[in-house]
C-alpha cells in the first residue's frame, strides 16, 4: 500500500533540508485542497433533487445522482484527499443502488449560469430612476397623485379637493424633502378679491446620487426653458439626466420632468396668470415633517382664504356671457367649467378659458384614474337664470308694480 502524498519518513527528519521541503509539501497540499470543488457538486445536486414531482420523480433522480457522480469525477484529482469529496462518492454509490440507477444514461440539465455581475450594480445604475428603483425593491410600480393651481387660483390638491383661494403674497404649494415650490399671488383686478398666480419658484433639492440643487423660477411673460443658471439638466453627476426641461409651447408652455423622483411638472402662462399641474410619486409627496405642513396641494386653501365661486355673479362680464366662453373649451359643467367662469366675470378676460382649459388637459394627462378627471360641486358656480322662469319673474315684478301704483 503507498505511502500518503503528504507524509515523511522518520529517517528522513534527519535530513538538515527537511524542514524545508516539509513546509514546501504543506503549503502544496494546502494549495491542492482549496482546489477541491465538492461544494459545488454537493449544491447542484441539492439544485436538481429540490423540487421533484410527478410520475418521473423516480427517473429525473436517477439523472441528478449521475450529474452528482459526474462532478465528483471531473474533481476527482483536486479532491483526492478531502473527506467531504469521498463521502460524496460512496453516498452515491449507495443511492444509485437503493434507487435502481444504472450508471449509464441521462443527466440533468446544468444550472444555468447566474449573470455575470455588473460592477456597478443596481444602485448606480438605476437610483436616479424612480420608477424602476421602486418596481425594483416593491415588485409593483408606484402610485402617483396630481395637484394644480391655476386662474384665481384654484387649487385641485393631491387628495382630489378643490378650492377657490384669495391667497395674496407667496405661498407654498409644495415643501417636502425633494421639491419646493412657491406661487406669489396678486389681484386679479383693483379693488378685487381674486387674486391670480404672478410668479412661480419650483427648487429642486440637491440629491447627491442624482443631481445638484436647482431652481426654475418663471413670471408673467417670462416663462424661461432652463433652470436659473442657464442649464437644462441636473448637472454633471452621472444622473444628471434625470433632471430635464423642456418647451412645449414657446412662452406659454414649460414642462420639466424629474424621473429621479418620479415626478413631472407643467408651468402655463393663458393671459395674464400662470398656472402649474404636478404628477408626482406618492411616496415623494408624502416626504414632509410636521413644521412643513402649510402646503396647498396637500391640505388646500386654509379656511380663511377660500372664496365662494358663486360670489362671481356680480363682475366686469355677464355670468351668461361668460358661460358661453367657457362652454365653448370646457363642455363639461365640472370644476373646470365653474372656475373658468368665475374667472372671466371677475378679470374680464376670456384668455382664462384657456387657463382652465390647459389645467384640464393637464388633469387628464397627469391623473393616474382618469374616472377621477371631473369633480362636481353642487352650488359652488353662478347660478343660472332658467328661460322658463323669466316670464315668471318679469309677472312678479308687474304685480309688485301695480300694487305700488293703487
Amino acid at each position: 500500500m503507498g505511502k500518503p502524498a503528504c507524509s515523511k519518513s522518520p529517517r528522513q527528519l534527519e535530513n538538515p533540508g527537511f524542514f524545508l521541503r516539509a513546509l514546501f509539501l504543506l503549503l502544496f497540499c494546502r494549495h491542492v485542497s482549496s482546489q477541491c470543488k465538492i461544494l459545488r457538486c454537493n449544491s447542484e445536486y441539492v439544485a436538481a433533487t429540490l423540487n421533484l414531482r410527478g410520475s418521473n420523480r423516480n427517473a429525473a433522480y436517477c439523472n441528478a445522482l449521475r450529474s452528482y457522480s459526474h462532478c465528483t469525477r471531473k474533481t476527482a484529482r483536486t479532491c483526492r484527499g478531502d473527506l467531504a469529496y469521498h463521502s460524496a462518492v460512496h453516498g452515491i454509490e449507495d443511492l444509485m443502488i437503493q434507487n435502481n440507477c444504472s450508471k449509464e444514461g441521462p443527466t440533468s440539465p446544468p444550472r444555468p449560469r447566474p449573470p455575470a455581475p455588473n460592477h456597478q450594480g443596481f444602485e448606480s445604475l438605476d437610483i436616479c430612476n424612480y420608477e424602476k428603483s421602486f418596481l425594483y425593491k416593491h415588485g409593483q410600480p408606484p402610485s402617483y397623485q396630481h395637484c394644480a393651481a391655476f386662474g384665481d387660483p384654484h387649487i385641485r390638491t393631491f387628495h382630489d379637493d378643490f378650492h377657490t383661494c384669495r391667497v395674496e403674497g407667496s405661498w407654498p404649494l409644495l415643501d417636502n424633502d425633494y421639491l419646493f415650490v412657491q406661487a406669489t399671488s396678486s389681484p386679479v383686478a383693483k379693488g378685487s378679491n381674486a387674486t391670480v398666480t404672478s410668479k412661480l419658484t419650483i427648487i429642486f433639492k440637491n440629491m447627491k446620487e442624482c443631481i445638484d440643487q436647482k431652481v426654475y423660477q418663471a413670471e408673467i411673460d417670462n416663462l424661461p426653458a432652463a433652470f436659473e443658471d442657464g442649464s437644462v439638466n441636473g448637472g454633471e453627476r452621472p444622473g444628471g439626466s434625470s433632471l430635464a426641461i423642456r418647451e412645449r409651447s414657446p412662452g406659454r408652455h414649460v414642462e420639466i420632468r424629474a424621473e429621479y423622483i418620479g415626478t413631472t411638472i407643467a408651468v402655463r402662462q393663458a393671459g395674464r396668470q400662470l398656472s402649474f399641474s404636478i404628477r408626482a410619486a406618492e411616496e415623494v409627496t408624502r416626504a414632509f415633517t410636521e413644521e412643513q405642513d402649510l402646503q396647498l396641494c396637500v391640505g388646500g386653501c386654509p379656511r380663511s382664504q377660500r372664496i365662494s365661486r358663486s360670489e362671481c355673479c356680480r363682475g366686469r362680464v355677464a355670468a351668461e356671457t361668460a358661460r358661453a366662453l367657457c362652454k365653448e373649451m370646457l363642455p363639461v359643467e365640472d370644476v373646470y367649467f365653474q372656475s373658468c367662469v368665475f374667472d372671466v366675470v371677475t378679470s374680464g378676460d376670456a384668455n382664462f378659458t384657456m387657463a382652465a382649459h390647459g389645467a384640464l388637459e393637464d388633469a387628464r394627462v397627469f391623473l393616474p384614474n382618469a374616472e377621477k378627471l371631473h369633480i362636481f360641486q353642487a352650488g359652488a358656480g353662478c347660478p343660472r337664470i332658467s328661460s322658463s322662469f323669466l316670464p315668471l319673474l318679469l309677472l312678479t315684478f308687474g304685480l309688485w308694480a301695480v300694487l305700488l301704483h293703487f
